[in-house]
């Protein structure tokens, strides 16, 4: 999906008149076949739906169920804190001081001759079992990408398909009393997907062959030595990559239309700046840079520790609060129809700066999350390590969980 096309989705989603029910999933189902169908062209190739970090406006992923709506209603809510509550004026946020002194701390962190990352890519679902509903993640898989930092050091990328499993431990107990089934037949879209417990080895074109054998090569789609040429300075770097304005210009013609909601504005923006901490070799002073620009970013939210999918805590950034309403005009199920509300959040290790996930998170139970509770994770992006070496690193032999 080029720009333009990324735009007009984000058109679609914007304010009144709104679109119609057709165009809507339509433009979604789009949007969600192109991130498919980008990742599994560069990892293994085993027909199962992959979710892809976002090239242009960071869009993020597209919920289970999401591209069966009549409409989505992006809600303009404003930022509140952990609580719920909005900030009091003049008060001093300790949870955004937090996420600037990780920013710090990225900061300092040493570079190599190599970079690296181990991501690690999910989808939620429910099943409703006579035993008691619960959570699995599902078309989940895992990528790995190293790249030399100079034209002759090589580059290789790997691919594994992860099995599927109970979310949670309450997940897992539920899973078992229904008697753990090794695979789960789920409604995915606009028809049924069934996925099993059980994952694939690592596949590549061979170490030091992926993507660019020179090493050296593009990172979503810009060559390395733009993203090593960066500013650092936060207003600059929002400038660049979370305003309006360059939303709107990334879109071409058909952006000059495009009018975004905070909401809409705050949730694309953590999404760029996820994909590029977490897909791209940006010098430490880029990512503090990245990071302070975005905890700055009108419409995002500060919301204290979090836990990632991995169940590694951290410091949050949030967007503010979006609705959806399922309907079975697509033929969705009647217990997978309602309306609920969720907000993107992306984590940060308090300790190092690192980013450890973004994640689109259930703020009000309904629809297809009907029986989980707040805090649900729909989807995600985790990022298992990333960083600089002084030698080619290998992907981890163990699984993940």
């Amino acid at each position: 999906m080029n720009r333009n096309e990324m735009d007009q989705v984000r058109g679609l989603l914007g304010d009144p008149p709104a679109p119609s029910a057709r165009t809507t999933n339509k433009a979604l189902t789009m949007l969600e076949d192109e991130m498919a169908g980008r990742t599994a062209g560069r990892g293994a190739r085993t027909g199962r739906r992959r979710i892809a970090w976002p090239v242009g406006l960071g869009a993020g992923l597209v919920a289970a169920g999401a591209a069966a709506a009549v409409a989505i209603a992006l809600t303009g809510q404003g930022p509140a804190g952990p609580s719920g509550s909005p900030e009091a004026a003049g008060n001093v946020d300790l949870n955004k001081q937090a996420v600037l002194a990780a920013a710090a701390k990225v900061e300092r962190t040493p570079v190599g001759e190599y970079w690296y990352s181990d991501r690690i890519d999910g989808q939620s679902y429910v099943v409703r079992a006579k035993t008691g509903s619960y959570a699995i993640v599902g078309a989940a898989s895992e990528s790995f990408h190293w790249a030399g930092m100079k034209k002759g050091d090589g580059e290789a990328y790997y691919g594994r398909d992860l099995p599927a499993r109970p979310l949670t431990k309450r997940d897992g107990a539920l899973w078992r009393k229904a008697g753990s089934p090794s695979s789960f037949r789920v409604w995915s879209n606009d028809h049924y997907a069934t996925y099993a417990a059980k994952g694939t080895n690592w596949t590549s074109s061979g170490p030091g062959v992926g993507l660019d054998p020179r090493g050296g090569g593009e990172f979503l789609g810009k060559p390395v030595e733009e993203w090593r040429n960066l500013p650092t300075d936060p207003a600059k770097l929002a400038e660049r990559f979370l305003s309006e304005q360059e939303m709107r210009r990334a879109g071409g013609p058909a952006g000059k239309a495009l009018k975004l909601r905070d909401s809409a504005s705050a949730s694309g923006g953590i999404w760029r700046t996820a994909s590029i901490l977490g897909g791209t070799p940006v010098p430490p002073k880029v990512r503090a840079g990245l990071m302070r620009a975005l905890a700055g970013h009108r419409g995002i939210t500060a919301i204290g520790e979090a836990t990632d999918p991995l169940g590694r805590r951290g410091v949050a950034l949030a967007s503010a609060e979006r609705t959806a309403t399922i309907t079975g005009e697509w033929g969705t199920p009647k217990d997978h129809q309602g309306t609920y509300a969720s907000r993107t959040v992306i984590v940060f290790d308090e300790k190092t700066g690192d980013v450890l996930s973004v994640q689109d998170t259930l703020t009000k139970p309904g629809g297809p999350y009907a029986e989980m509770g707040p805090g649900f994770v729909i989807n995600y992006v985790a990022i298992r390590s990333t960083g600089w070496s002084d030698t080619k690193r290998q992907p981890p032999a163990e699984q993940p969980f």
